[in-house]
């Protein structure tokens, strides 16, 4: 043994080449077989090209990253609550739609209830609220007012000067003997360490339960687990009558982050406040997702109640998507509604990465005279993303979409769709490949004249902060940045 062991180091620079030829090659006709395998061409050709290029690297990091599957015992439970949203849609019907709603409205109607279960509430009210701070007092004005119990979830929460008085709220709540329940994403909240750490502080001080969100454990249920799969929800519940949800994240509109701050780099948000039967659903949805983390399934009876308040002329329908179900729910409303428009589309998205078949309904909408309008940041605070999406630009300026550029420092983080006069989609959900395949999202489709009308102000003064970029001003820019931006749109297929 001693012998054998002894040769195989002193003729290492003999035996070494081959045995990397031989890896090399079986782990590229490996990656042929597994990589498409119910995947994406664009993404499964990325995949195939670093992994062609490097496949000592690039395989590694496809078992790594190449799947989006949530941890095993994660897929049991949404397996679970899947199949008792189904069994509770059955018996409950869609609210009745106004008579002068387009056809296809019921069609996306019925396609939400069928990918997410969720069914039509009538008699809801809702406020949008587009100021940062503004819309965190307001939150905590409305925490202070339960009675009951308070639901708390967001992608990234901190403790910060300003959120201190939101988590204040919610402390004071907790002593009062409200039950206060809290989630937030892990990965979202740790990358903000000083914050992170003094919110847990301030919650267990308090006797508040929390969980994190799709906690990073690599090596769950015995198997390697994919690290960045994410709960990118933001959901604020008070006693099941009032709800929040939108596209902010609760921490400062600087992320606490010195370089934003050097860079004097702000975000700009929507968030809306409902009223209504919609409310129950919010808290429905949330309580799935406090089921996954603590194992603590609530009673639905406590969860879902009659709503005091049905004063409201809204429609509304609530559309939850991520790795958890098999379809892509949110990538599937968006594609309907922009196939369905007739007058005109707006979008606004701060990472805006559309996979080939958004990208198709746009351009088609755009060629067919709807009036397309993108909103999007003029600058851009993840490297990656916004090199990647002004690929895009050409091939939808072309087609007669208008983009408009947010002025910068800001960061335009508003998400939400309007489709002609006729309904507005409002939520986390960004457009890019991340929120249609690896990101728990929530999505929710809103119909009624005065919702529109206040969906429209909103627009335009996101317009009045913008510039519009001409085919003219993006045909002549570097060739240096075209370059860097379609080598940037070939790695975010990488997912």
């Amino acid at each position: 043994m001693t012998d054998a062991w002894t040769w195989v180091v002193d003729h290492g620079a003999l035996w070494l080449p081959y045995v990397y030829f031989a890896v090399d090659i079986v782990l590229r006709l490996v990656s042929l077989i597994i990589v498409p395998r119910n995947r994406r061409p664009g993404s499964a050709i990325a995949w195939l090209l670093a992994i062609m290029v490097l496949p000592l690297i690039g395989f590694p990091l496809y078992l790594l990253l190449g799947k989006a599957r949530l941890p095993r015992a994660r897929r049991e439970k949404q397996q679970v609550v899947n199949r008792l949203m189904r069994v509770r849609a059955q018996n409950i019907p869609d609210s009745e739609l106004d008579e002068d709603v387009p056809s296809w409205m019921q069609s996306a109607v019925r396609l939400n209830r069928e990918l997410g279960a969720f069914p039509l509430t009538g008699n809801n009210s809702a406020d949008l609220e587009i100021d940062y701070e503004t819309s965190i007092a307001a939150m905590a004005a409305d925490v202070r007012s339960a009675r009951e119990h308070v639901h708390v979830l967001f992608y990234i929460m901190g403790l910060d000067e300003t959120t201190e008085d939101f988590f204040a709220a919610l402390a004071e709540r907790a002593d009062a003997g409200v039950t206060v329940r809290v989630l937030y994403d892990h990965w979202g909240a740790l990358s903000h360490g000083p914050q992170y750490r003094a919110m847990r502080r301030m919650l267990d001080a308090h006797g508040i339960e929390h969980f994190p969100m799709n906690p990073i454990q690599p090596i769950r249920d015995g198997a390697f687990q994919r690290p960045d799969l994410r709960n990118h929800r933001k959901m604020v519940i008070v006693d099941g009558e009032i709800g929040w949800m939108g596209s902010q994240n609760l921490i400062a509109s600087h992320y606490d982050k010195p370089a934003n701050i050097r860079r004097g780099l702000h975000w700009q948000e929507t968030m809306a406040r409902f009223r209504g039967p919609i409310v129950s659903e919010l808290n429905l949805l949330f309580a799935t997702d406090w089921y996954y983390e603590s194992e603590q399934m609530l009673p639905e009876e406590t969860v879902v109640r009659r709503s005091p308040d049905t004063s409201g002329t809204y429609e509304c329908q609530l559309v939850p998507s991520g790795p958890g179900f098999v379809s892509e729910n949110n990538l599937a409303l968006f594609n309907q509604l922009f196939y369905s428009a007739t007058r005109r589309i707006v979008a606004v998205s701060p990472y805006f990465v559309p996979d080939e078949s958004m990208l198709a309904a746009l351009v088609t909408a755009a060629r067919r005279g709807v009036e397309v309008e993108l909103f999007v940041s003029e600058i851009g605070d993840q490297f990656l993303v916004f090199h990647a999406q002004r690929s895009y630009y050409s091939v939808l300026l072309e087609a007669g979409v208008k983009i408009w550029l947010y002025r910068a420092p800001t960061i335009l983080h508003a998400k939400h769709v309007t489709i002609d006069d006729s309904v507005a989609v409002i939520g986390s959900s960004n457009m890019d490949i991340r929120s249609f395949l690896l990101q728990m999202e929530c999505s929710l489709m809103i119909g009624g004249t005065d919702a529109m009308e206040k969906m429209r102000s909103v627009e335009g003064t996101y317009r009045s902060r913008s510039r519009e970029l001409t085919l003219e001003e993006w045909t002549q820019r570097p060739r240096t940045m075209q370059v860097l931006d379609n080598l940037c749109r070939l790695a975010s297929a990488v997912v």
